[in-house]
């Protein structure tokens, strides 16, 4: 069987200051791979950086970078260069919710029709830019500027992150929902178009895992209980727990290795079987 290929290769982490993206990256370090942990929050990308370098002896730097902005990813893309070499993988991780693209009422019934501000009518439009920006233009733009030397190569491969959002909207969180919806499509897109340069490119849809963009739905900060909508989950995910960060990487590593040489265009989902289960 063909080795996993992965050991001395350069992977760029988008969103890499976070807990699940942290953790992917870690994932990859302990294959071999160096890694360039490109965060808004610079602290945070130089202190997951050193981590890796402390735990698994792998080069990695972290960068300030905004997923938004083209010129700062082609700063960054020079400074990778000239600290790691040229990309060979990128995992496109920079994402999330927020409190103003989320509604109050998961349902617009009788009650709330005095409280529209609760319901879909009440949406900050500002917030809900904003997450649609940065879950989607966010996966766009560093594709845009990291594929360019996979280009050169005739090799490489991509995995953006998409969410059970993408299959079935979750209520409460439209624009979050919209935005992954459109990362599966554009990872097919994407797929297609790259198909004969040796660029292949795929996503993982983790299922629930606790993170900062989604804690303030799932856990009371009153009392530390489960809200109703964390029941809720607990309940349709058939392992009836929330998944590890770490549980994410065998599924990353294995999309961005050798053994995926024939993959291209596909979503995985990392969900405890939620996708699969009819809740009956």
């Amino acid at each position: 069987m063909n080795e996993l290929n992965l050991t001395d290769k350069v992977a760029v982490v988008t969103g890499g200051g976070g807990v699940l993206c942290s953790a992917m990256a870690k994932g990859l370090a302990e294959q071999g791979v160096k890694t360039a942990i490109l965060d808004l929050n610079e602290e945070a990308a130089k202190k997951v950086a050193n981590e890796i370098e402390t735990e698994f002896g792998v080069k990695s730097i972290g960068i300030s970078a905004n997923v938004l902005s083209k010129e700062s990813l082609e700063a960054a893309l020079e400074l990778i260069h000239k600290e790691l070499g040229t990309v060979d993988y990128l995992l496109n991780g920079a994402g999330g919710n927020a409190a103003t693209a989320t509604t109050q009422a998961e349902f617009l019934t009788e009650d709330k029709l005095d409280k529209l501000e609760d319901t879909f009518f009440g949406l900050q439009m500002e917030g809900f830019d904003k997450v649609f920006a940065l879950n989607f233009q966010g996966t766009l733009l560093p594709s845009m500027v990291f594929a360019k030397d996979m280009l050169d190569k005739k090799d490489g491969a991509i995995v953006n992150v998409s969410s059970m959002n993408s299959y079935t909207p979750l209520t409460k969180i439209p624009a979050y929902s919209a935005a992954k919806a459109a990362i599966n499509n554009f990872t097919q897109w994407l797929a297609v178009h790259f198909a004969k340069t040796g660029i292949r490119v795929n996503a993982i849809a983790p299922g629930f895992l606790l993170t900062n963009q989604n804690r303030f739905l799932l856990i009371d900060e009153q009392t530390g209980e489960a809200t109703p909508r964390g029941n809720k989950i607990i309940t349709n995910t058939p392992m009836e727990r929330y998944g590890e960060p770490e549980e994410l990487c065998g599924t990353v590593n294995y999309l961005l290795s050798d053994w995926a040489k024939f993959i291209t265009g596909v979503v995985v989902p990392v969900d405890g079987g939620f996708s699969a289960y009819s809740g009956v």
